[in-house]
């Protein structure tokens, strides 16, 4: 991979011009181009088979759109990286695209993991749970599920077919008594041997193939077992049965769509309306429907279909294992290439189709249908959220709408577990991707002195701020401040936004007004009386949702590291003892002061515990100096 940059004393050109200039340092290759603007930013990331043939288009003045011709008027340099194949330079395109978020490209704006479910294979009898992210832990993955709660309501069903554990492995080796999930039949209780592990193993086994998609095969063993208890008189054993048959007939309903010809496909559709764009993945997993789910990139400034939904692609499978079929509503116009470097990513054969007959078709068409009914519930919600941002500058005096709101809220008990939340809003309504929390470090803070704990999360904020964004061009910098709290709060903040030289930013501060009512909200701003709005003013709702969500994202941190401080136990802090040797150590000791009491000889008889680590261990807890 070669990289080529136009030479630092060329003309300074702009537009068809300049890029007429680069022709002459480029050759045939495959590769990948970047157009840059005069402050450097760069406008556009694009692969080609052939860059020269591919930057000469560009060159013609003729035969443009509207979005080209402004991209081209905006260019004064270029950047090259020339790569060995056209598969290569696609994947390179996709990274840079993501990594620089050019203004022309199409973008995908949410593009989180999706959960699975995991059985997990390291242990006698296997636990069935969430799983997301990395493929670490030894076990059977199925997914994706389009989201949580899909994962969540498909384990609730699954539970009560199959009896098998959700509970971690350290709750499991200390239980003496079935808990509350075998009185309700959604566990075999094997943690105190109610069941053989020959039995369970079975349990296993039929989950496995109704995730695989055998689950007529797993409906007719059960209904088998059924009529053979029910002949031998066993009418407890067959009722349950009877149970988990419905539980099971119920997932399937639940699951909507279950196509029997299509056995492991992501089904794409695009609907496209005023420069706005809606994608609608379904998710088709062993022919049952896991789930569907819609994305909004942003098109570019006005991308076509074909480009918008190529793009997409790329960059959605970019950090995800593609299915075996991916079935699209409209042809893209790489789709050969795409097919190839995704095959070599999953190391397998990987088909893009656009099916035209059949349930193929059938599954693009209610894709199609999902994606054109959210699109317009996003433009309505988009309106709607237009108008409130143009209301929440005239009641604030700002200049115009704001674009992106940052608003902050500390969550303590007497100081404890401080933490800060901040949430991110603007014209795509809540930016859940952009929320972030701060721990509270300061050591000379006064528990519960919140002015103290909101100066130090605005100070974290700015200065990382200006030390990755100094000019402000990233789309990350606030346009409105929202502050839960009054006039002490908005001086405190004042003060750092003074310090940081950031005082241009608008800032208000929301408290609860007499009697701490909602609707009674008082506004505070710097150098301004405090005033309120009506009492049915929409303006007001939207400001009491935006406080509510900050208040509910600050508190659910707070309650996760409090959870996070209650688990903990001294041998968190011992070297060399990770979560299976901890795991290992509460298991045979029963708790971390029986480890800490424990002779040498005693904790070299742990397993996985080296006789190093139980010196170590030793030491750690019998100080010698």
């Amino acid at each position: 991979m070669t990289e080529t940059t136009p030479p630092k004393d060329a003309a300074p050109l702009t537009g068809h011009a300049l890029i007429q200039s680069q022709l002459k340092l480029i050759d045939n290759s495959p590769g990948v181009y970047r157009m840059l603007d005069d402050q450097g930013r760069v406008l556009y990331v694009g692969k080609a088979r052939n860059l020269k043939k591919r930057v000469s288009n560009y060159a013609n003045t003729q035969g443009h759109s509207g979005r080209i011709l402004r991209m081209i008027s905006e260019t004064t340099s270029m950047m090259f990286l020339t790569t060995r194949t056209e598969t290569e330079a696609l994947l390179l395109e996709q990274n840079l695209i993501k990594q620089l978020k050019p203004k022309y490209n199409v973008l995908l704006r949410d593009d989180k993991s999706f959960p699975n479910i995991m059985l997990s294979k390291h242990h006698a009898f296997p636990q069935i749970k969430k799983h997301r992210g990395r493929k670490t832990e030894k076990g059977s993955y199925y997914g994706p599920f389009a989201s949580a709660g899909a994962v969540n309501r498909t384990l609730n069903q699954l539970q009560k077919v199959f009896l098998l554990r959700n509970c971690s492995d350290s709750m499991y080796e200390g239980r003496t008594r079935p808990c509350l999930q075998y009185q309700i039949k959604r566990c075999a209780a094997p943690c105190v041997g109610l069941i053989s592990q020959e039995d369970y193993g079975a349990l296993v086994k039929d989950a496995e193939q109704f995730l695989q998609g055998r689950s007529t095969k797993v409906q007719e063993t059960l209904a088998q077992e059924m009529q053979t208890a029910s002949d031998a008189m066993e009418f407890e054993r067959a009722a349950a049965l009877r149970d988990r048959i419905h539980a099971l007939t119920h997932v399937q309903s639940a699951q909507g769509i279950n196509p029997r010809g299509v056995a492991e496909a992501d089904v794409v559709a695009i609907h496209m309306d005023g420069g706005q764009a809606c994608v609608q993945v379904f998710f088709i997993r062993a022919h049952q429907n896991w789930g569907n789910k819609d994305f909004y990139p942003k098109t570019g400034a006005g991308a076509e279909t074909p480009e918008v939904l190529q793009a997409f692609l790329g960059q959605f499978y970019d950090s995800k294992t593609p299915p075996r079929q991916i079935l699209l509503s409209d042809d893209i116009e790489d789709r050969e290439l795409l097919a190839q470097a995704l095959s070599e990513k999953a190391e397998r054969k990987v088909e893009i189709l656009i099916p035209q007959r059949g349930e193929k078709a059938e599954l693009i068409a209610g894709a199609l249908r999902n994606a054109r009914e959210s699109l317009a519930r996003k433009m309505s919600e988009t309106a709607t959220q237009a108008r409130l941002l143009t209301g929440l500058a005239d009641a604030f005096g700002l200049e115009g709408p704001p674009q992106r709101i940052e608003v902050y809220d500390n969550s303590h008990i007497q100081g404890t577990n401080a933490v800060g939340g901040m949430i991110v809003a603007g014209a795509d309504g809540f930016l859940k991707s952009q929320y972030r929390k701060f721990n509270i470090k300061g050591d000379d803070l006064t528990p519960g002195d919140d002015f103290g704990m909101m100066k130090e999360v605005l100070t974290r904020r700015f200065k990382r701020l200006l030390k990755e964004d100094p000019d402000r061009t990233s789309g990350h910098w606030p346009d409105l401040l929202l502050i839960d709290g009054g006039a002490g709060q908005v001086s405190a903040v004042a003060e750092i936004m003074e310090e940081y030289g950031v005082s241009d930013i608008a800032m208000v501060g929301v408290a609860k007004g007499e009697d701490r009512d909602a609707g009674k909200e008082e506004f505070y701003r710097t150098g301004a009386r405090p005033f309120a709005l009506r009492h049915n003013d929409p303006v007001l709702y939207f400001v009491q949702r935006l406080r509510d969500e900050a208040h509910r994202f600050a508190i659910g941190t707070h309650r996760a590291k409090r959870s996070k401080a209650v688990s903990a136990t001294p041998l968190d802090d011992v070297p060399g003892v990770g979560a299976s040797r901890k795991r290992a150590l509460l298991s045979h000791f029963g708790s971390a002061k029986a480890v800490s009491r424990a002779g040498l000889s005693d904790l070299k008889a742990v397993d996985g515990i080296s006789d190093a680590l139980a010196e170590t261990l030793y030491d750690f807890f019998h100080d010698k100096s």
